[in-house]
């Protein structure tokens, strides 16, 4: 067995600064890969096809694809923008969803959070609410922008695990857990072999796993990443993740 540690590509975003477009990464998610899935993290630059993307798959043992402030763009699953003022990330999109769909076609462990939970859901075809809190009986799953971090992404709903899941057993056989919400879009059709692991009590499907997929292959709408150490639950989860990568980079 290797002593390096396993190597996880986390896609950036194109983030204007000042007068500049920049390649960005939330740095919750580059601490949460160090620390609690014990992985170093590779940063991608949003380059789409200009992306090496074979050279790419080499170099890497995993691929966490983060939340953001951005959606993607709904031309990609069939529908029109709802509102004028929707944040897009074209660059972002062009990179992240053919590196998905590449990396579940060699069995590279997956891990997506929030927008990345959208991406694994468009990449393999499904569709998105632009607008969840416009679908009759759904919630509200915003954040209250006006509140502290700490009020924003503190725990805001239950889920409700799904019985027998990969997720079930990941949490040591928990039927539910309380999750932070900070999302505006979500799943409407899910991708092809998607399937629900955890549902908000409105009904929004709020975790999910690549049924057949040769390894570690799932994303959740909530953020895991937030002081992950505070919470056993998103360690729990982190750590499968980093032990997929590590049996991965293992079997190479």
């Amino acid at each position: 067995m290797s002593a390096c540690r396993p190597v996880v590509g986390i896609p950036a975003c194109i983030k204007p600064i000042g007068l500049h477009d920049f390649h960005v990464v939330g740095r919750k998610y580059v601490d949460a890969v160090a620390t609690a899935a014990g992985c170093t993290p590779l940063l991608l630059p949003a380059l789409g096809e200009a992306q090496d993307r074979q050279q790419l798959l080499e170099l890497l043992d995993g691929l966490l694809l983060t939340g953001s402030a951005s959606n993607v763009e709904p031309q990609r699953y069939g529908q029109v923008p709802h509102s004028p003022e929707m944040l897009m990330d074209l660059e972002r999109d062009e990179t992240t969803l053919p590196l998905i769909q590449a990396a579940l076609e060699i069995g590279m462990p997956v891990f997506g959070i929030c927008r990345g939970f959208q991406e694994l859901n468009v990449a393999l075809g499904g569709t998105l609410h632009q607008q969840v809190h416009a679908v009759p009986g759904r919630l509200d799953h915003r954040e209250d922008k006006d509140q502290p971090l700490d009020v924003q992404y503190g725990p805001a709903h239950p889920v409700t695990i799904t019985e027998g899941s990969y997720l079930q057993h990941l949490l040591g056989g928990s039927t539910a857990i309380r999750v932070n919400s900070i999302h505006g879009q979500g799943i409407d059709c899910l991708g092809a072999g998607l399937v629900a692991e955890a549902i908000a009590p409105d009904g929004q499907i709020e975790a999910v796993r690549v049924a057949a997929a040769k390894n570690f292959a799932m994303a959740v709408q909530w953020h895991p990443e937030w002081k992950v150490m505070d919470n056993p639950d998103s360690v729990k989860l982190f750590t499968a993740f980093g032990d997929a990568c590590r049996r991965y980079r293992d079997n190479k």
